[in-house]
């Protein structure tokens, strides 16, 4: 099993044990994958929830770009109620996982077809 599956089985369970979710293998693959080299770097891994210009880069960057979305209130809303959903207390929030929630949150699979 190479790193990068290791990660996915990580964020995997995460989603299971933190968020309550049981996560589509495939769409969960195809958005680490999407994360580029990020996932291997410990700093650029996570989302920092509690830094503004972080929650920006998530709804600019990831929500605005790669999935198309218009900029509005409900992305924020979005983007908080995720990181509710992942545990405002939790440490480490990957960025996989974050991206994979707003993904099936805003129904935007079709764009990892």
């Amino acid at each position: 099993m190479g790193r990068r599956d290791e990660l996915i089985e990580r964020y995997a369970s995460d989603l299971r044990e933190k968020c309550g979710v049981e996560p589509d293998m495939a769409l969960l693959t195809k958005v680490t994958i999407g994360c580029g080299p990020s996932i291997y770097d410990a700093d650029a891994a996570t989302v920092a929830a509690t830094q503004q210009h972080e929650l920006d880069t998530v709804r600019r960057s990831f929500l605005m770009k790669k999935l198309g979305l218009p900029d509005g209130q409900d992305l924020h809303d979005a983007i908080d109620a995720v990181i509710e959903q992942y545990g405002r207390s939790e440490r480490n929030k990957y960025r996989a996982v974050v991206y994979y929630l707003l993904t099936k949150r805003f129904g935007k699979e079709s764009v990892y077809g």
